[in-house]
């Protein structure tokens, strides 16, 4: 597809931001066996996030409320720069039902994709209307919220913010998100929606465990325009390998806009985190979080920690590299990246 007079672009995620969106993990959800160990969790993405910009936090109900804001107070956090609103959900995963944000004519538009539980897996109801209850409230501008009929979360595309979109065919192509959509068709609906027309389509990459259909924020993130980083697998025995060999040798074909070759910055994998069932869960380096001067980057109590965050800090050297444990979040199949969705600056300022 070749640029047209779209003003629309999709910003990414290292353009300012005024926040950052949370929904906290409640009682009503998945998350009720293991609250105490993942509030914690929260709290300390929390933290780190207040401390550079504002951060919008979805509450279940009022009591739900109080007891998020005493739970923050108690951490620390910059209590000025919350902003704590009531909106029910069915859970926490805001990268997913939380807004995407494109710029339009200079100003921020949020767009609201359908959202149906990862292709039907899970309930979502609450998570699909949660973003017009919010614009309801005059958190959002109720005239920059915008619904797009088109079934897409925001774990599962990647941008360099001048017109490439970078995703998996195993997540956007699956029958249960837009199954009456060929791949040529979604594409013109996203170039419509998000002003995108450079397409980036992976064939190969998976984690063991992850219920996404291969989120792109899992497995390959733009650092830069010109720079890639990717889970990478080099012990033969493990059930990745020939997958992720197969996706680096992808990565290395891709040009950008230019014909140029991007530059790739390999993370490891953590040795095999496992369920209470035995079950590999999908642990990744991959599903960091860029805000303002800072990344925050998840990380398992590893041994191979150390290298993620050092090859983070190499695409990274102007911002402050946060580690965050965020072993509890993968016992429900996620990491912080895909806790969080970041608000582009011009949204959650004087509201």
């Amino acid at each position: 597809m070749t640029p047209s007079t779209n003003s629309r672009r999709l910003l990414p995620e290292w353009a300012p931001q005024s926040g950052v969106m949370l929904t906290w993990p409640h009682p009503h959800g998945d998350w009720q066996p293991w609250l105490s160990q993942v509030e914690p969790v929260f709290a300390s993405i929390a933290f780190h996030i207040a401390e550079r910009e504002l951060l919008l936090i979805n509450c279940y109900d009022e009591k739900h409320r109080r007891h998020v804001e005493t739970t923050l107070a108690q951490r620390g956090v910059k209590m000025a720069n919350l902003r704590l609103v009531i909106a029910p959900s069915n859970d926490t995963w805001a990268r997913d039902h939380g807004p995407i944000t494109v710029e339009e004519n200079g100003r921020p538009l949020l767009l609201d994709f359908t959202f149906n539980g990862w292709g039907g897996k899970y309930p979502s109801e609450l998570d699909n209307t949660l973003n017009r209850r919010l614009a309801a409230q005059g958190v959002f501008d109720a005239g920059a919220l915008k619904q797009v009929d088109l079934v897409l979360e925001g774990g599962s595309i990647e941008t360099d913010g001048q017109g490439t979109l970078l995703t998996t065919e195993a997540c956007l192509l699956t029958p249960t998100r837009n199954g009456h959509l060929t791949q040529a068709q979604i594409e013109e609906q996203l170039g419509d929606a998000l002003g995108v027309h450079h397409f980036l389509w992976l064939q190969h990459g998976y984690l063991a465990g992850d219920d996404t259909d291969s989120h792109i924020d899992t497995l390959v993130r733009f650092c830069d325009p010109d720079t890639l980083c990717y889970v990478s697998c080099h012990e033969k025995e493990d059930e990745h390998y020939e997958e992720l060999k197969a996706m680096e040798s992808e990565l290395r074909a891709l040009r950008n806009q230019q014909g140029q070759p991007y530059r790739l910055v390999p993370l490891p994998m953590p040795q095999p985190t496992l369920s209470d069932h035995g079950e590999r869960l999908p642990a990744t380096y991959a599903n960091f979080l860029i805000i303002n001067g800072a990344v925050l980057v998840p990380v398992y109590g590893d041994e191979a920690d150390s290298l993620a965050l050092a090859q983070i800090a190499r695409c990274f050297p102007r911002h402050e590299i946060i580690a965050i444990d965020c072993l509890p979040l993968v016992m429900q199949y996620g990491s912080l990246h895909c806790t969080t969705m970041q608000l582009p600056q011009g949204i959650l300022e004087n509201r």
